[in-house]
């Protein structure tokens, strides 16, 4: 379980083909540092397995569904991503609960900047919008925002100096894929009210 606060932009450092998934190195900076075997990261707010760690590398495994649905399969070397640690029992909750298991991608439509904040608008699987609601809050690439406004196949946020400068979303251009992961509550509330309406 994660909060959606970014704690670090890391690099990817190799990629390395493991058929059917993939192996990544992430070049971590000080986030390794109390990194241990077996730990949890959201990377662009996909929880993944710290599988090994050199220094400030830390390497974790993508399987081929998550290549397939994220955007972690379309990274290279280079590449920045968002890094989380998991959360600890009584620390602070300051984003949302983001569990770390994407819904969908994204593709950033527009951007107006408006010096020194960014509004951005996103596209998203229609199958989602209904878990998108204005004043809400999403998980983009693993960044816990607030909805600004939502239709059926689009919606927009926000983003203060902060943001744009502490995680990828500064340098996100048109067209770019994200990972999507709706509010968990959402998701629960519709499947109740699914099975009270027996649909």
């Amino acid at each position: 379980m994660f909060t959606g606060l970014v704690e670090a932009i890391g690099k990817i450092a190799a990629v390395m083909e493991q058929p059917p998934g993939r192996r990544f190195t992430i070049e971590a900076g000080k986030l390794a540092d109390d990194a241990s075997i077996g730990d949890s990261i959201s990377i662009n707010g996909c929880c993944l397995t710290v599988i090994a760690i050199s220094g400030t590398r830390l390497d974790f495994e993508a399987g081929e569904e998550t290549l397939s649905r994220t955007n972690l399969g379309s990274l290279g070397i280079h590449s920045g991503v968002n890094l989380e640690r998991s959360l600890a029992v009584g620390d602070r909750l300051g984003g949302h609960y983001v569990a770390g298991h994407i819904d969908g991608l994204g593709q950033l439509l527009e951007r107006r900047e408006d010096p020194p904040w960014a509004h951005l608008r996103f596209q998203m699987p229609k199958r989602l919008a209904s878990q998108v609601a204005a004043k809400g809050s999403i998980a983009i690439d693993g960044i816990s925002l607030t909805v600004v406004d939502a239709d059926e196949e689009s919606f927009t946020v926000a983003l203060i100096p902060h943001t744009l400068e502490v995680t990828t979303l500064g340098i996100r251009k048109i067209g770019d894929a994200v990972n999507l992961e709706t509010d968990v509550l959402a998701k629960y509330v519709e499947r109740s009210l699914g099975f009270a309406s027996g649909s």
